[in-house]
């Protein structure tokens, strides 16, 4: 039932006026909008780890994660999260030719209609939060685009703050934008290589692979491409987790590329991840992201949690 309910809000105009009222006071409720925004931070990691979040002497790199959540905010902090507007500091530091074929942006739901739409494969998607994208193969295709429209209104219409208080997300002014869609020739996603770094050096690299289907898995790797001993998953919309695989994946040919790619992009900050694809034997930026899963997804076995912070050194404020 909560499904059918979320489904009749996002995509039907109807549904959407006529629960909104009830939406916002739900997500005021959900989102604890009452709670200042310490509190509510030390809470989600109450839940999450079971353990206070220790603020003055933190050690865990969740901990630190949240340490700077709360006291670093990099002047080019919006920018840098709003998928749109990092494109020109992509462009400034490393050059357009890393960014993904931009198609098409507006911030009107309603012109995203076929008319719009470029004649290939493309992703819809927003520019503020982090709810994925919508594919799109071909647009002559059977597609309902009414929904798709109410469905990125609905996006639009939410603040992606108040999921983890995370202040860089506050002031996206939110757009759509139209990305080529990078797929082989099967129509498979790329797989997402996230480059963790701590105090502007690469430290580790997860690997997604099988993005998107029910075999998507996370593996760990440090820069010389040897498997981590630890696993940090995400938990998918079907409740899987993003654990890592036997499988091993073969080393990728840009990796030193990407390495110095992100060491260049993370310069000056003392946790950044930067996200690419390799499509066609070329790099493509993904994102730029301050807080990997919000601080909120335990490092197992629990004692990595404190190895790998205790690598990670906090700014002196």
């Amino acid at each position: 039932m909560k499904k059918k309910i979320k489904s009749f809000y996002q995509k039907s105009n109807f549904g959407f006026y006529l629960l909104m009222p009830f939406t916002r006071i739900y997500q005021f409720l959900l989102h604890k909008k009452y709670l200042q925004r310490e509190t509510f931070i030390k809470q989600k990691f109450k839940k999450s780890f079971n353990s206070a979040l220790d603020l003055k002497n933190p050690t865990t790199l969740n901990e630190k994660i949240n340490w700077l959540k709360l006291n670093y905010c990099h002047p080019l902090a919006t920018q840098i999260a709003d998928k749109y507007a990092v494109r020109e500091y992509i462009s400034k530091i490393i050059g357009d030719k890393y960014l993904v074929p931009l198609l098409f942006t507006t911030e009107n739901y309603r012109d995203i209609i076929p008319e719009n739409l470029p004649n290939m494969p493309c992703i819809i998607k927003t520019n503020h939060d982090s709810s994925g994208g919508i594919i799109i193969n071909n647009k002559n295709d059977d597609h309902n685009w009414k929904e798709i429209q109410n469905l990125l209104r609905f996006r639009m219409s939410q603040n992606f703050y108040w999921d983890g208080r995370e202040q860089q997300y506050k002031n996206i002014r939110p757009v759509i934008i139209v990305e080529k869609l990078l797929t082989d020739e099967k129509g498979s996603l790329p797989a997402d290589y996230k480059v963790h770094c701590f105090n502007g050096k690469v430290r580790m690299i997860n690997v997604d692979n099988g993005r998107s289907t029910e075999n998507h898995f996370r593996n760990w790797y440090n820069r010389h491409w040897v498997r981590e001993p630890y696993r940090w998953s995400s938990v998918l919309g079907d409740g899987k987790y993003t654990d890592p695989s036997d499988k091993e994946i073969e080393k990728p040919e840009l990796l030193e590329e990407m390495c110095k790619l992100s060491e260049d992009l993370v310069k000056g900050f003392p946790y950044l991840r930067a996200d690419w694809y390799i499509y066609n034997n070329q790099l493509y930026f993904g994102e730029l992201t301050f807080h990997h899963n919000g601080g909120t997804r335990p490092i197992l076995p629990t004692e990595w949690d404190t190895y790998l912070g205790n690598e990670l050194k906090l700014p002196n404020l």
